[in-house]
């Protein structure tokens, strides 16, 4: 029977698994809506779905790599900081390989998207690659020389949970986020918070897409809305950059569709950060939504020794 690598895409909307041949080459792949239930619910939904990717694919892989919001607690060894709750506090790698019956390896979704992106995707050939996902929450992952760059704490790259730079004071205290701060990179700069702007300042309920649409249209109060935005996340992105100096930030998520983001945020950074030239790309990324899935089926080798 051939070796496959299955990888397993967690999100708060719809769960994805795909099977890769040892050249990493897509065999198979399925998608579900995310059960709306208890845990236990998800738990059910990953352990159908990898049996259902790997019939399709006609091979059962010896060890699984799950992309999850969140991160597991090197203390507790439970998932914290997901904006999908119901996981939070919960042996995550150990309960699915119960239900998997096999070897499990979990990552942070954002890392999964950085990783798929260094390695085949708009991060290909360059050395410090940091991921950007700009959805329905803010996170980030930093791969380095083709390795994940997790950190001590296995924080590494979630910058959407600091405070917004360099406040005005029409931004302070700034809008409360689930994590239990205020004005966090994540409310400002998320998708939703994007939206929750437009509302306070224009009045307009609105999603991202339609913002957009109506900006493209010439209505300038969401040309301001997304004007701001920009300037939130250049703000936001310079602290990165200043920090750890990327080769190219790749942007991916829902809000990646932005195309007044490229080049406008490198350009917004400048101002922002600490160095006389600013060279660094930020690019769209080149796989889509399937990054995280491929992300996480390389946690594994196909044969996982």
């Amino acid at each position: 029977m051939a070796s496959i690598r299955v990888g397993v895409d967690l999100g708060g909307t719809k769960i994805e698994a795909i099977a890769l041949d040892d050249h990493g080459l897509e065999i198979a792949r399925h998608r579900i809506a995310t059960p709306p239930g208890p845990y236990a619910d998800t738990l059910a939904a990953v352990a159908a779905l990898v049996s259902e990717v790997e019939r399709l694919a006609g091979a059962t892989a010896p060890a699984v790599g799950v992309g999850t919001p969140g991160s597991l607690s090197p203390a507790s060894g439970t998932i914290r900081n997901a904006n999908s709750t119901r996981l939070n506090g919960h042996r995550l790698d150990h309960d699915l390989q119960q239900a998997l019956g096999r070897r499990v390896r979990l990552a942070n979704d954002a890392n999964c998207f950085a990783l798929a992106e260094a390695h085949a995707g708009a991060g290909r050939g360059f050395g410090a690659v940091f991921g950007v996902i700009l959805g329905t929450g803010v996170g980030g992952g930093l791969v380095v020389a083709g390795e994940m760059l997790l950190g001590r704490n296995r924080i590494g790259g979630e910058w959407g949970h600091n405070p917004l730079p360099n406040p005005g004071p029409e931004e302070l205290p700034g809008p409360a986020c689930y994590c239990g701060r205020r004005g966090c990179v994540e409310i400002w700069c998320s998708g939703p918070g994007l939206s929750a702007d437009h509302l306070r300042e224009a009045g307009i309920d609105a999603t991202a897409e339609e913002i957009a649409m109506l900006a493209r249209a010439g209505d300038m109060a969401a040309r301001d809305t997304l004007d701001r935005h920009l300037n939130r996340l250049a703000r936001a992105m310079s602290v990165v950059v200043n920090i750890v100096d990327p080769d190219v930030i790749v942007l991916g998520g829902g809000l990646s569709n932005l195309k007044h983001l490229y080049p406008g945020l490198a350009e917004a950074m400048r101002p922002h950060i600490f160095s006389d030239t600013v060279e660094t790309p930020v690019v769209e990324n080149a796989l889509g939504d399937s990054a995280g899935v491929i992300g996480a089926a390389w946690l594994w080798p196909a044969e996982a020794r």
